[in-house]
């Protein structure tokens, strides 16, 4: 059986197709499984050291807003075409998978052309144009929170890697905070905003690195490829990374996480019962405050609007909550109750049962 996965860009559309490539490995050893991407995307390093063949097309940015680039939109679309149908031609899936973002469309369409069943994964709450257009021919539509409007709908949740849904934070903890160079015993801060990075999160909280340390607030910073964060030094240990390969041992390592309400961040802080500050990112089409909003109204989350997100707001609450057992705890059991674990198997499943009719 061969399985085409088209996805990439960032984090938020890789990590899902990575978990769900790994369940089809699981559930079928036999599948033949390439991946189909962009080389501007993270996927060009992440899906080659995940061990899956990486095909690769030129991406179609879809505008949000009409400019000079929309008017080359067609062109470039029928090309990305035309590239999508060689990879078809040379790989012969007997599905296609998409997970939306800028290689999706040109797979769905070449994959309709080709009548190959289509199987379209949605990761936020509100759906982008990518997967808007795709849920009108696919086969099946799966979607990671109960009500993101898409025709035909079957809620699966997020497929998260199996080293994030089934990590167990207090046994890793202390290896977590020894691999990051971190103090085993204190209370420890997460930050992130994603593979994209968030350089507001990382100013204002690096901002406060010595009102941090004052409460004795450890933190691993993952900045992201723009930076910005320059915590001065302190006697307590503030660490900054760019990326973190394991996200695991980042969850682990931490009592409590303060990032970009992205659905995998989100997803991923709740399977893991991490409490987390969400800040929404304030532009694109509202899909992150809707991702947060399960969360937050379980009590496993708070929400907090970006521009309200200063090193004086930092310096007065974050320290309080890091430094709260009590409250960490009914945070995590709240969001760990939540979410399923086991999403990337309920994918593959629907995956394995498109190819297996297409092939009847």
């Amino acid at each position: 059986m061969r399985v085409l996965l088209a996805g990439g860009g960032t984090a938020g559309h890789t990590s899902p197709l990575l978990a769900t490539a790994d369940a089809l490995r699981r559930l079928d050893p036999s599948a033949e499984i390439t991946c189909l991407g962009t080389p501007r995307g993270l996927e060009s390093r992440v899906v080659p050291a995940a061990g899956y063949p990486l095909e690769l097309i030129a991406p179609v940015p879809m505008p949000r807003r009409p400019n000079a680039d929309l008017v080359k939109v067609p062109t470039r679309l029928r090309g990305a075409v035309k590239e999508t149908l060689a990879v078809l031609d040379r790989v012969r899936p007997d599905v296609v998978v998409g997970y939306g973002g800028y290689v999706s469309v040109p797979a769905y369409l070449a994959a309709r052309r080709r009548g190959l069943p289509l199987v379209v994964h949605e990761q936020n709450a509100l759906p982008g144009l990518a997967n808007r257009l795709g849920a009108r021919i696919a086969t099946r539509v799966a979607v990671s929170f109960p009500d993101t409007p898409l025709r035909h709908a079957e809620y699966v949740g997020l497929p998260i890697r199996r080293m994030i849904s089934q990590l167990d934070r207090a046994a890793s903890r202390a290896e977590a905070r020894a691999f990051f160079g971190l103090d085993p015993d204190r209370p420890t801060l997460l930050v992130t905003g994603g593979s994209q990075g968030a350089t507001r999160l990382n100013r204002a909280v690096s901002g406060a690195a010595g009102t941090l340390a004052g409460a004795g607030v450890q933190v691993l910073h993952v900045q992201g490829k723009h930076g910005g964060a320059e915590p001065v030094p302190t006697s307590v240990p503030y660490v900054v990374l760019d990326y973190v390969d394991r996200m695991d041992l980042a969850y682990a390592a931490a009592d409590l996480v303060l990032c970009r309400a992205g659905a995998n961040s989100t997803v991923e802080a709740a399977a893991t019962g991490l409490p987390a500050i969400l800040v929404p990112l304030p532009i694109g089409n509202g899909e992150q405050e809707l991702n947060a909003r399960p969360v937050v109204d379980a009590g496993g989350a708070l929400m907090v609007d970006d521009a309200a997100v200063t090193v004086e707001w930092v310096a007065a609450t974050v320290p309080g909550l890091a430094t709260d057992p009590a409250r960490l705890q009914r945070m995590g059991s709240a969001a760990a109750a939540l979410v399923p674990r086991d999403a990337d198997e309920r994918l593959a499943r629907i995956v394995l049962e498109c190819a297996l009719k297409a092939r009847r």
